[in-house]
This record gives C-alpha cells, sequence and structure tokens, in this order.
C-alpha cells in the first residue's frame, strides 16, 4: 500500500512529544546536503538516512549499492568509496545507521547526485522497494539542474529545483525506461529536521497526485524546508525465504524551498 500507517511511531512518540495515537505517511530515503547552494571550492557534507521524513522517525538506512555525481559539464563520476557510516540520533534509545560523505565542488554549474538503494523489504507490506534517490546541489551559475541521468526509472524536474518560495508550482517528469510514466502515483512529503509535537492526519503529512499522459507530475510546496517528490511503479518479483514478493521501484528527488523574505512596504 502507498501510505504506511504506523502506530508505533505514535506509541513510542505520545509520551515526549505530546503526539496523539494516529496514522502517517510513508517510508522514504533522504538524502541531504547540509546546504542547497554553495560557491566552487566550498565543501559541503551530504546525509543519506531512511525513514519517515515529516516524523523524523528514522530507522538504520541500507548501504547503498551505488553513488554517483553528474557534473554540470555531464560527466559522471563514481563517489561511492566516500560513503561514512554514521549514527543519527533518533526518538527512541538506539541511534539509526546512516551514511554521508563529503563534497567540494571544482566546477561552477548544478551537480546532480543519484543514489540507488538496495531492495529493502518491508515487511508489513510484504513487499521490496527499491529507490532511486536525486538531490541538486547548486553551486553559483544555472546549468545542468534538468540534466537526465538515463536511469531505468528517474523523475527530470521540468521548474528549476533552486530558488523556490512557498506555494510555487513544481513540476517533474516521471520517466520509465526513457517513456513518459503515465498515471503513476507520486507522493509528495516534507522533511522535519526535528519530530513535530503534534502529527496531523495521515492525508496532510503524505500528499499524492498522478502523473499525466507525458508523465508531469504538479505539485506546490506550502513551508520552506526539504521536500521530496517520489514517484513508483511495479518492478518484478524477487524472492525471499524461497517465495516471491512484488518488488516496487521508485524514483525519488529531493528539492529545497527558501524562507519568504521581509517584504519592503511600498512607500
Amino acid at each position: 500500500m502507498s501510505i504506511l500507517r504506523r502506530w508505533a511511531f505514535a506509541l513510542n512518540t505520545a509520551a515526549c512529544l505530546g503526539a496523539v495515537t494516529g496514522p502517517a505517511g510513508a517510508h522514504f530515503n533522504m538524502l541531504l546536503p547540509e546546504r542547497p547552494s554553495v560557491r566552487r571550492g566550498e565543501t559541503v557534507a551530504v546525509l543519506y538516512q531512511w525513514g519517515h521524513p515529516f516524523e523524523h522517525q528514522l530507522f538504520d538506512a541500507p548501504l547503498p549499492e551505488r553513488l554517483v555525481l553528474i557534473g554540470p559539464d555531464g560527466k559522471k563520476s563514481d563517489l561511492q568509496k566516500y560513503l561514512e557510516k554514521t549514527d543519527q540520533p533518533t526518538t527512541e534509545s538506539k541511534a539509526a545507521v546512516a551514511y554521508k560523505f563529503r563534497f567540494t565542488p571544482e566546477q561552477r554549474g548544478d551537480h546532480v547526485f543519484l543514489l540507488t538503494t538496495p531492495p529493502i523489504w518491508m515487511e508489513e507490506d510484504q513487499e521490496f522497494l527499491q529507490d532511486i534517490v536525486k538531490v541538486i546541489l547548486h553551486v553559483q551559475v544555472q546549468k545542468g539542474w534538468d540534466a537526465m541521468a538515463r536511469e531505468p526509472f528517474e523523475l527530470v524536474p521540468l521548474t528549476r529545483p533552486y530558488g523556490l518560495e512557498p506555494c510555487m508550482v513544481f513540476q517533474v517528469q516521471a520517466l520509465a525506461e526513457g517513456k513518459p510514466h503515465a498515471g503513476g502515483q507520486v507522493e509528495i512529503e516534507r522533511y522535519s529536521p526535528a519530530p513535530p509535537r503534534e502529527l496531523p492526519p495521515d492525508e496532510q503529512i503524505t500528499r499524492v497526485v498522478k502523473t499525466d499522459p507525458n508523465g508531469v507530475a504538479t505539485c506546490t510546496f506550502t513551508e520552506a524546508g526539504w521536500w521530496s517528490i517520489t514517484a513508483e511503479r511495479d518492478h518484478g518479483r524477487r524472492e525471499r525465504n524461497g517465495k516471491a514478493f512484488p518488488v516496487r521501484q521508485r524514483s525519488t528527488v529531493w528539492v529545497f524551498v527558501d524562507e519568504v523574505p521581509p517584504r519592503r512596504l511600498a512607500r
């Protein structure tokens, strides 16, 4: 199912966060630079973690199968060897496994990070998830933000994924094997840097749209911060303990929405 109900989260956090019982959104892979844009020569840390972004509930992230960079010149670089295992604090006593790397851009332009996870077993839904996660780091010059990675399943921004303000319209195109993925479900969710004190209804945590006949999904981001857009498709079956279970392949792109600057009053 597309939106997972997580009663355990409410039970674990009700006492300390003031949350009552209630369902919540889906599991997502998070690939988040510490800053959405830097200057050439500035080092930025990028964190990969796994869990529920809105609730800031984290679980152990699997070691990615692949991590690559597409530079402004279109060249691909393998960054897998730069991944470092780290621990992230959680709402429970046990820390969650995450991974991070540091990157110093040598070119101006937009740098596309692309991370592929191994198939992740989802016990509740009796299926595997395999994610292709993308985030764009802006470095001074607007060049390459719409680069296609030529992945089997990917989201390509049609709207520039930076310089955004709340309530601006944003569009992406879902491509499956290079062709528009029409009628596919797309989920949108905001990342909370810390667990919220109260949880809204689950339909307000994970928003859902469908792609049009050209594979285009349209959404708006109502608040500042990091947002994920995730498309999905069926992707065959995989064996586990002698039985075959469905695989749901997903493609995610993370984008950052700026705070609205104070507006000067007209004289």
